[in-house]
């Protein structure tokens, strides 16, 4: 029996502490420490016609709509991705620029944590298209804490995927 079942034979959950978050264009490092928000939602639209025998209406699906995405990062010295995020809220900007976001559920069980990076075997995985930066929250600052400063970004994208 290895280290991905119990001893009933029966596999452990995914946790949700390991994560890997990419966006395509942009080199560089940026660990975030919190991802919310994927979610995808279809309208149901009501429709019923005047000479129906019953008096409920057909529901059908309409428009997918999509929440978005806020991802929470300790602040980096790594430059790459914080230029994306300001090519995107700047009031100087030409067309937005738009990127594939892939958010990574990283299955570490039986591996060792230090080797985490050359160890990733992604077992759940979304990935956001056109996506882009519609919000960016600087870290609140206070001298008489000592805590990570913690920066936010909130990314709008026009659909979903959920490859495996």
């Amino acid at each position: 029996m290895g280290t991905y079942a119990n001893e009933a034979g029966l596999a452990y959950p995914l946790t949700k502490m390991n994560f890997l978050v990419t966006v395509d264009g942009v080199s560089g490092t940026a660990a975030f420490s919190e991802v919310s928000g994927i979610e995808a939602s279809v309208d149901v639209i009501e429709f019923r016609q005047g000479n129906a025998h019953s008096l409920a209406p057909v529901k059908i699906p309409g428009l997918v709509k999509h929440g978005n995405v806020t991802l929470k990062f300790g602040y980096t010295l790594d430059s790459a991705f914080k230029t994306w995020i300001q090519e995107c809220v700047s009031e100087t900007r030409g067309e937005m620029p738009r990127s594939r976001v892939q958010i990574e559920m990283i299955d570490i069980n039986g591996g060792a944590p230090n080797a985490l990076v050359e160890s990733i075997s992604g077992t759940r995985v979304w990935v956001l298209t056109n996506a882009w930066v519609t919000k960016y929250s600087a870290p609140d600052l206070n001298a008489s804490q000592s805590e990570v400063a913690i920066e936010t970004v909130e990314l709008a994208y026009e659909e979903l995927i959920i490859p495996n």
